[in-house]
């Protein structure tokens, strides 16, 4: 094989090094790490799992970590419009440069393995992360957790923010077989957070039969109102008062609660102080998340994926000052249920423009408007042959104060930041 030199070149080169996509276990990437990195992990890390609230959490982590002046690196799945957004260090995306030496390296280091796309990356990242020697690392698990590439490091504090159901071909059709995929992020004698206060037994149960330490929200740690923001009442007693996230939703209390649980579970390695968990919680960002792009015709964008989301998105939305009418660009992936994620939606959405996107794995807009036509009506919907073409006809049909929600993917969202169409 003739070396790949680009970027672009090394991960079009590993789309075509394994037979499948996904390819669930870690026997491979840790033979591999074995021969790459070293025998224990420079850094203390954070692992974050879960169906929704993954990205928020790391999100938060790192801001606060960064507001407490810690060097921080932060690994996250998929990406928007750059490859390099998903390895972070000091809170900047890592160079091209950078990336492709580490994709040589771990091309050096896997001899006949073979490698999916995601962990041929996270071998990557882990790699640049323990020549870095940062503070902390926080890895976002991308499908799952115990069969999850990032599991073959050991976590010193594990954090599951929600259970839904995602992924079922390969996590299983039931909550509490979802929960145990998760629970394997877990390790004996270790913190497990848990972000989610209903939270399928199964994920507690798991924790307790390995020697975890589960702290859950509603249980070793609770969130309460206050008149100016809210409070953090952790199992030590102590009560933190705390400002509004920057991340909207209400749900994003409960995931700022298991974020700042997770990093105090470091305080005696890594002290945060309150002002810089303050500070990081206002200053955190993730594009994607109902993102408001403000103009004469608002862009909300947000990768809205499965039934949990929608319906955080819904709660947003009904929060949400739009002054005309909304209209919703829908792209999603062949392995998602299309009606979940509109049904939560509809009671704010005045027109839908159906598109297919540019992933490989996208749902045809024929099956996408064959699947919402009864529910939706025909009359509201209006089909395209990608999204490009579906965010020009959204925009050309508004006028000023009406609102363009561009959801389904994170595919979809990134080719929406991508394209010119009043973005």
């Amino acid at each position: 094989m003739a070396r790949p030199e680009t970027l672009q070149d090394w991960l079009s080169w590993q789309v075509s090094l394994h037979s499948k996509g996904i390819d669930l276990g870690l026997e491979r990437v840790a033979a591999v790490w074995r021969r790459l990195g070293p025998e224990v992990f420079p850094c203390p890390v954070i692992t974050v799992a879960g169906t929704n609230g993954k990205g928020s959490c790391v999100a938060m982590i790192e801001a606060m970590a960064l507001a407490a002046g810690y060097r921080c690196a932060s690994y996250t799945s998929p990406h928007l419009v750059d490859y390099n957004e998903r390895v972070k260090l000091s809170g900047e995306p890592v160079s091209d440069r950078r990336l492709c030496e580490a994709f040589a390296r771990v091309e050096g280091a896997r001899e006949e393995v073979s490698l999916t796309y995601f962990e041929f990356g996270t071998l990557a990242a882990l790699d640049l992360f323990a020549r870095e020697r940062p503070d902390l690392a926080v890895l976002e698990v991308g499908l799952g957790g115990r069969l999850d590439a990032v599991n073959i490091i050991d976590a010193d504090v594990s954090l599951v923010t929600t259970i839904g159901h995602d992924h079922t071909a390969w996590l299983g059709e039931s909550l509490d077989e979802i929960a145990l995929e998760k629970a394997g992020i877990f390790r004996p004698g270790r913190p497990a957070v848990i972000g989610q206060r209903d939270a399928p037994a199964a994920l507690r149960g798991q924790a307790e039969r390995m020697g975890a330490r589960p702290i859950q929200l509603g249980r070793e740690m609770e969130r309460e109102p206050a008149e100016s923001g809210w409070i953090l009442a952790g199992s030590d007693g102590k009560r933190l008062a705390l400002p509004i996230p920057a991340l909207r939703g209400g749900f994003q209390l409960d995931n700022a609660a298991a974020a700042i649980t997770a990093l105090q579970c470091l305080r005696d390695r890594l002290p945060v102080s309150s002002a810089a968990v303050r500070m990081g919680l206002q200053r955190a960002l993730l594009p994607g998340r109902f993102q408001v792009i403000p103009g004469t015709v608002t862009w909300i964008l947000d990768v809205a994926h499965n039934a949990e989301a929608a319906q955080c998105l819904a709660s947003n939305l009904q929060g949400f000052q739009c002054a005309g009418v909304v209209r919703a660009v829908l792209a999603v992936l062949s392995d998602k249920m299309p009606e979940s994620i509109a049904e939560p939606l509809r009671p704010f959405v005045h027109a839908w423009y159906l598109a297919q996107s540019d992933d490989a794995r996208a749902m045809s807009v024929e099956e996408l408007s064959g699947r919402l036509g009864a529910s939706l009506g025909v009359g509201a919907m209006q089909s395209f042959v990608d999204v490009e073409s579906a965010l020009d006809s959204a925009f050309a049909a508004s006028q000023a104060g009406d609102c363009v929600l561009v959801v389904g993917s994170f595919t979809t969202v990134g080719q929406a930041l991508r394209h010119s169409a009043g973005i």
